[in-house]
């Protein structure tokens, strides 16, 4: 049970960064001109620092070569993350982070619902139920509280 607190908490921490590098990402956006190499930008920064934790943590390299049998589709993982952080460097100086953030959790989660209840990409099966609709129908309720006030 202890370690379910310890994630539960890295999740909430992992969310709450995220506004923090939007913040600072559309800060480098306006710095250099153009959201997308201030994403080029972020994203050599993050790769430099997960290549010096895998050095310091002497992650085991050789496990690279496994990626080559993985199917191209994979691979497009990096390029959705490219767009969304892209994205966000654009919303967050136009519409605020606390709209762009209602968005965007009001988009992961409805699309979530959707992998969950078809089990795409290997999730495992959570059937849509009214439970589940409710939920997203408050965060949306949610995202027209902080649109409107």
């Amino acid at each position: 049970m202890k370690s379910l607190y310890i994630l539960l908490t890295l999740a909430v921490v992992s969310g709450a960064v995220l506004p923090i590098q939007a913040g600072l990402n559309a800060k480098m956006g306006k710095a250099v001109g153009d959201p997308v190499y201030a994403a080029l930008i972020s994203f050599v920064i993050g790769s430099i620092g997960l290549f010096i934790y895998s050095l310091l943590t002497r992650v085991d390299l050789s496990q690279i070569s496994a990626v080559g049998g993985v199917h191209w589709s994979v691979w497009t993982a990096g390029l959705l993350g490219a767009f969304y952080v892209a994205a966000v460097i654009i919303l967050v100086p136009q519409i605020g982070a606390a709209l762009t953030f209602g968005l965007v959790v009001a988009g992961q989660l409805t699309f979530s619902l959707l992998l969950d209840h078809y089990g795409w990409l290997g999730m495992t099966v959570h059937a849509i139920n009214w439970q589940r609709l409710l939920g997203i129908a408050l965060i949306i309720a949610g995202v027209l509280l902080i649109r409107n006030f």
